[in-house]
């Protein structure tokens, strides 16, 4: 690769990134959208640094996602959600900088594992892509699904009616199939359903907001360490095993057209908790709490170039916008891409590797500002976060409908909290919901109504064989932990 090219590529690089950080971390603007809005000032570019620069939007965007997660307890990207229930938590504990350079660490780990996947196995495991057909992302969305067992925490009952509730929202709309309006009450702003995020933003930010507003000392500003810490020797060895779980589920999900980055972070938190010696931290500031969904949906940032790369087919909403930055340069995607060309290939492969140094140092230098904001008196804190959700949420599609969207979650979530209800089993109905229904009805239109389709679709069949056992064993767990409160209340 030429010096001349490397100089296209690399401000190429960090430009994306740095767009995509301040794109991600905006409650409301999905890295799909911050991609969409750059989209058209790469026309006059060189095509290699035009990817490039898309590319680590993207990549900057799944990791800025987590800054406002973590510091407001609002997910600026749907694959956040998962990292703000360990995030914020340790964030009230203090240690805002620790979470932030766990979170900044991770993220950059999953990127240089994504990244060797796509180098190393994109032709071979581009038939991954291929195996799967509706029974398949049928039974994937029920495993994810099947994350819900183990969210739940102590009440079983309450996490599986949030999930319910989740899943019913997801219906609202046009149906996948019939084309016929549900529960949109005439309402035209309906018809497309109710965007995920608007969902995460109104229960995790809103309703924070809420909640805080009703604590007694809440005027008081909460000191901070403006500046960011990297893990340590000890604290490497403990998040190792949850890295290399999110990476290894992020490669997996982002070759897979409809897994994507949420999906992965909540299948990789499930696991880290799972295999963590120390579960009872989770939920409460555990550092593999964060570092397992991050690893996760920054790997998923990366391997979603396999199946654009090597079939043309894009895995999600911010693949498919990269896919028409492909176009737009004249360039097709597909087997011959890597022959007619490699220049840009290559160029882009260099520009991933780029675009993963430049988040460790971007986010590095943004993060020092941004604690120190988290430290102000609350009121103007909560009245600038207030704004930042009401001004993210009204630029997605500049409808206010979408703001009393978001304001009606947020009471909502303040009821859930009253009741002591987890607010992740909801979330991951809504965004689950409506793959789970369409490939259902899909699977059972292709099949003329038989339900042995999803038996008989090997993947499908051993998605479904996991789930199940996924099941089993968060329920066993609960009835266990049920009946030690129990042994533990009774009078000695």
């Amino acid at each position: 690769m030429s010096t001349d090219v490397l100089l296209l590529i690399v401000p190429a690089a960090f430009g994306g990134v740095i767009w995509g950080i301040f794109g991600g971390a905006l409650p409301g603007i999905s890295p799909s959208i911050t991609m969409a809005l750059l989209l058209p000032l790469t026309y006059g570019m060189d095509p290699t640094a035009a990817i490039v620069m898309l590319a680590a939007t993207y990549v900057g965007a799944e990791y800025g996602g987590s800054i406002p997660a973590i510091l407001i307890r609002t997910p600026g990207t749907n694959a956040a959600a998962a990292t703000v229930v360990d995030g914020y938590a340790m964030k009230e504990q203090g240690r805002a900088g620790e979470a932030l350079g766990i979170s900044l660490y991770s993220g950059f780990v999953g990127g240089l594992f994504g990244l060797g996947v796509v180098v190393l196995l994109a032709e071979p495991l581009s038939t991954v892509a291929l195996a799967f057909t509706p029974p398949a992302y049928f039974a994937l969305g029920v495993l994810g699904l099947s994350v819900i067992a183990s969210l739940a925490r102590e009440s079983l009952v309450k996490g599986l009616m949030a999930g319910v509730l989740g899943l019913m929202i997801a219906t609202i709309g046009t149906d996948p199939v019939t084309g016929v309006n549900r529960f949109t009450f005439g309402s035209p702003e309906l018809l497309s359903g109710i965007p995920p995020i608007l969902v995460m933003v109104g229960l995790f930010a809103v309703g924070e907001l809420l909640a805080q507003s009703g604590e007694i000392g809440w005027r008081q500003a909460v000191p901070e360490r403006a500046r960011i810490r990297f893990p340590g020797p000890a604290l490497w060895r403990r998040i190792a095993l949850p890295q290399a779980i999110g990476s290894v589920i992020g490669a997996f999900e982002g070759m897979m057209p409809g897994g994507g980055g949420a999906v992965s972070s909540f299948l990789a938190y499930n696991e880290a908790r799972r295999w963590s010696r120390r579960q009872d931290e989770f939920g409460r500031g555990s550092p593999e709490g964060i570092a397992a969904p991050e690893a996760a949906n920054n790997t998923v940032a990366c391997t979603a170039l396999v199946p654009i790369l090597s079939l043309g087919i894009p895995s999600s909403n911010s693949a498919a916008v990269l896919l028409g930055g492909f176009l737009l340069h004249g360039l097709i995607p597909g087997p011959m891409l890597f022959v007619s060309h490699s220049d840009v290939v290559t160029g882009l492969f260099a520009g991933l590797l780029a675009a993963n140094i430049a988040m460790v140092i971007v986010g590095y230098l943004m993060m020092g500002p941004c604690i120190w904001l988290v430290s102000r008196p609350r009121p103007y804190l909560m009245a600038f976060i207030y704004a930042l959700v009401v001004s993210g949420v009204y630029a997605i599609e500049t409808s206010l409908f979408h703001v009393g969207v978001a304001l009606v979650f947020g009471v909502v979530g303040y009821a859930l909290r009253y009741f002591e209800v987890p607010l992740l089993p909801m979330v991951l109905g809504v965004v689950l919901g409506f793959m789970v229904e369409s490939n259902y009805r899909r699977a059972l239109v292709l099949s003329g109504g038989d339900h042995m389709t999803f038996l008989q679709d090997p993947v499908s069949a051993a998605f479904l064989t996991v789930a199940l056992l996924f099941l089993l064993g968060s329920t066993a767990r609960h009835a266990l932990g049920t009946r030690r409160r129990r042994g533990a209340e009774l009078p000695v």
